[in-house]
């Protein structure tokens, strides 16, 4: 069992992403609004934007954001 990345509101989503490359799909069948993850734009902020980044871009709230993260990670290690 892989030990959970710590994902905070500053954490790269390039870092996510890469620990956990199974994330975006698994937002986009808990929210349509994630579809955008797919993008090409945003393939392209995805390497600089942090959570907190990604929060203001979507109008999330970036604790909501994280909450959801969390949420999803730990029930995959489970």
């Amino acid at each position: 069992m892989q030990e959970m990345m710590k994902v905070d509101e500053n954490t790269k989503l390039k870092d996510i992403l890469a620990a956990y490359p199974w994330l975006p799909e698994e937002l986009i069948r808990r929210n349509a609004a994630f579809k955008k993850i797919n993008s090409p734009l945003i393939r392209g902020l995805i390497q600089r934007f942090t959570v907190a980044d990604a929060a203001k871009y979507t109008g999330y709230d970036a604790q909501l954001l994280l909450d959801e993260f969390h949420k999803l990670i730990a029930a995959r290690e489970e």
